[in-house]
Order: C-alpha cells, then sequence, then structure tokens
C-alpha cells in the first residue's frame, strides 16, 4: 500500500470576490510549490464562498466530490435584466418593481422547488463543441443549449428590501442560480439578476470551516498540512 503523504486531501478554502476558481488554484500550487491542485465546484468570479480544493492524490475524488449537493446563500435585484443573468453583466431591460410582500416572493420560490431541466446561460464555461459559451457570446452569438436535469431542495427568501431580495438554496451540482434569478425575474414580469452569491456548503463541508484565500497564502507547508483533510478521511466519509 502507498504511504500516505500529509499533502495528500482536500483544503477548504473561503474565495474572495473577483478571482475565477483557477486564480486560487494557482495561486496555492505556486505557493506551496505543489504539483497537483484542483478544485471541486466552479465559483464564478463575482462568487464568494466555499471552494473545495484537491492536493496530490486526492485530485482522483475530485469527480466524486464535486457531485455534492451545493447551498448558497445570495441577493437578487428585481426590475434589472442583464445579458449574464448576474451584475457582471450588460444591463439589457430595466423595469419598474411591482409592489412585493417577502411572503409573495417566498410563493414565487416554491415555484422552482423539485426537479428542473435548466438550459445553461449563453455565458457561462459550458462547452459547444469544444468551444466555452462564454466565448461564443463575446461575439454576439447565441447557439442551442441542452437542457439538463437539476434539482432544488429548498428556495426561501429570508429578507426583501426592494429592490433586493436575500435568499437561501440548496441545489444538487451544476445548477446555475444566476438562471433561477432570471426566471424569477421573468415569472415576476419585472426581470431580475443574480446581485451576491456565496456558497455555504457542498455536501457536509462548510463555509464556516474554510480559510480565507489571504490567510492560507500566509501559511507555510506545516500549517497547510495541519489544516488539511486528510486523504484517508475522505476516502471514509466521501461528500
Amino acid at each position: 500500500m502507498q504511504t500516505p503523504d500529509p499533502l495528500d486531501g482536500a483544503l477548504l478554502i473561503d474565495k474572495p470576490v473577483g478571482l475565477t476558481s483557477h486564480d486560487v488554484v494557482d495561486a496555492v500550487r505556486r505557493h506551496f510549490q505543489l504539483k497537483k491542485v484542483g478544485h471541486c465546484g466552479t465559483l464564478d468570479p463575482n462568487a464568494t464562498g466555499l471552494l473545495v480544493l484537491v492536493l496530490g492524490r486526492a485530485t482522483k475524488l475530485s469527480e466524486s466530490l464535486m457531485s455534492a449537493d451545493k447551498g448558497y446563500a445570495g441577493t437578487i435585484k428585481f426590475g434589472e435584466t442583464t445579458d449574464s443573468y448576474d451584475a457582471d453583466g450588460q444591463l439589457v431591460h430595466s423595469l419598474p418593481v411591482p409592489p412585493l410582500t417577502l411572503e409573495e416572493l417566498n410563493q414565487a420560490a416554491a415555484g422552482f422547488v423539485g426537479d428542473l431541466m435548466q438550459t445553461p446561460p449563453m455565458v457561462s464555461a459550458v462547452k459547444k463543441d469544444g468551444v466555452p459559451l462564454y466565448k461564443l457570446a463575446r461575439k454576439g452569438l447565441e447557439v442551442p443549449r441542452e437542457p439538463r436535469l437539476i434539482h432544488i431542495y429548498h428556495f426561501v427568501f429570508t429578507g426583501y428590501q426592494e429592490p433586493f431580495g436575500h435568499f437561501d438554496i440548496l441545489c444538487t451540482k451544476g445548477t446555475y442560480v444566476r438562471s433561477l434569478a432570471h426566471e424569477l425575474g421573468q415569472k415576476l414580469g419585472c426581470g431580475a439578476h443574480l446581485a451576491a452569491l456565496r456558497r455555504t456548503e457542498s455536501g457536509p463541508l462548510k463555509a464556516r470551516d474554510a480559510s480565507p484565500l489571504d490567510q492560507v497564502l500566509s501559511w507555510d507547508i506545516r500549517e497547510l498540512e495541519r489544516r488539511m483533510i486528510p486523504f484517508r478521511q475522505l476516502l471514509a466519509a466521501p461528500p
């Protein structure tokens, strides 16, 4: 049996806004001079929260770890539609927001709970004939996309101060929360986009147990070893 390496395992990062998931992987790989580092589920640059990194032999577990259900907390801005369905996109439409109560928002959100067929947005990393959709979108192109089956376990608004609604959601992997924000806005007749998003959980792994990236990049290799979830622990109880 191969001797376990203390650097084989998972590292929980609290991703800051403005960085891609790949940026985080590169920063950790360079700082600790590691050969194998991957991540288990992309977060958009404007999203924050739990990003699970896998190091060494644990990169072989990335697919199983990536399949875990995801939890998020976020904010939707009603009355403005963007081409990317989030705050990074260009404004497409602006409409008055009708009078809305928290109860009415939750009634509308309840319509999304359960199995859904969701079409990936054009501004996404999904590939069409080997080309990421966002590259085609930058050229002004829109191509047919295959809908994907997702499941929403829980979609609840916790607060509303016009035009911002704050929500919690639990869903299967591959769910585009910004698409849900867009579809909810269409349903309410005023349009909407995702203003902010934070991943709070991935399977049993929680954002509250993650370390901010700037803190991680201040560690030495011994501190990294101390903070990691060991490979054997991941094998025994995969998320």
